[in-house]
């Protein structure tokens, strides 16, 4: 670990009973970082986030925030926001009280919290809902005053527990846009817990990628998509085609095609993105190409993802992205022969 990090998990382990949630977790979150835990349901990435708030003591290990060792306070000892999945607002307090909650608990004077409500509700974009309740506010709506509630006190950490996940498809976009221009504004450390790849994608500094109560990668969205570390990872952040391979005296041989490699000669998968094959006319002497066919077409708006089944590759269909013009210029409909090109310099082989 190195001196600026402004939170520190060193060796942090977590046991139930005979499960092991937590394995040798070590972690450091610099000021000013919005981080993402990113893994799928069970890979402890939550129980992470609650060791780190205190609402999960630890098994062994220590939690470092500020140069302060706070293994052992309770969460009121620490300094931190929280926003959860399901808001947990008081139903019974009006929008101001909820916000105001933790500064009546320091008793901040009645004029600072009043100004200091009213400045939180124009940061999150309800000014004037001081007198609601809960259940007269949207879900992303409560889940603004949540977030300024967590904010509230101007803590040193916020920590998001999934809290996109029960908004719908719009709303979960526009809040994130949101959270994230907030986290930059403000320049809280941030970290959120969420298994929702295309989120972490778009507003994490860096993705920590979690399996099994291990981390399997840690780097900027950029790093975990182009440079995954493990099948794992290749497999969820985004799409990938797996194809089978053998590296044979320095060459990597996939079906009828042979491209340089290095390594004693095995076995191996070869991991290769959908937009990392080109479509497109190519022209005579272009290496590694291949002759496909359409098997179906996935519309998702301006791009497709093209299912193609190419004999000379695969036993498998590889996916394939493709603009809804190129389709259209090109007259590709289900059953159409499509020349494709394999970038070699993007295969990833484990």
């Amino acid at each position: 670990m190195t001196p600026d990090y402004f939170l520190e998990l060193r060796h942090v382990r977590k046991e139930f009973g005979n499960f092991t949630a937590l394995h040798d977790i070590n972690l450091g979150i610099r000021k000013g970082e919005f981080v993402c835990f990113l893994g799928p349901s069970g890979c402890g990435k939550t129980t992470l986030l609650r060791v780190i708030a205190g609402l999960e003591m630890q098994t062994s290990g220590e939690v470092v925030q500020a140069g302060r060792d706070i293994s052992r306070q309770p969460p009121a000892g620490r300094d931190y926001g929280i926003v959860f999945q399901s808001y947990a607002l008081f139903p019974n307090l009006s929008v101001a009280d909820n916000i105001a909650y933790g500064l009546v608990n320091r008793k901040t004077a009645r004029a600072q919290v009043r100004q200091r409500v009213a400045e939180l509700l124009k940061l999150v974009g309800l000014p004037g809902t001081q007198e609601k309740f809960p259940s007269q506010l949207s879900g992303g709506q409560q889940q603004r005053i949540a977030l300024a509630r967590a904010l509230a006190t101007s803590p040193g950490l916020l920590l998001l527990d999934e809290p996109l996940s029960a908004l719908d498809a719009l709303e979960r976009v526009r809040l994130r846009q949101e959270i994230r221009a907030l986290q930059k504004s403000l320049g809280v450390t941030t970290i959120m817990v969420t298994h929702d790849q295309e989120v972490a994608l778009s507003v994490a500094d860096r993705i920590v990628v979690m399996n099994h109560g291990v981390i399997d990668q840690v780097g900027t969205p950029l790093d975990i998509y182009r440079e995954p570390a493990s099948p794992f990872v290749a497999d969820f952040v985004g799409k990938v085609n797996v194809l089978p391979g053998r590296v044979r005296r320095g060459q990597l041989e996939i079906g009828g095609h042979k491209l340089p490699a290095d390594g004693p000669d095995r076995e191996v998968r070869v991991y290769l993105r959908p937009e990392d094959v080109l479509a497109r006319p190519i022209s005579a002497g272009d290496d590694h190409v291949f002759d496909s066919t359409v098997e179906q077409v996935d519309f998702l708006g301006a791009f497709c993802h093209v299912h193609v089944r190419a004999a000379s590759l695969s036993a498998q269909p590889l996916t394939v992205v493709l603009s809804l013009n190129f389709l259209a210029e090109q007259s590709l409909v289900v059953g159409s022969a499509l020349p494709l090109r394999l970038l070699p310099e993007r295969l990833k082989i484990f």
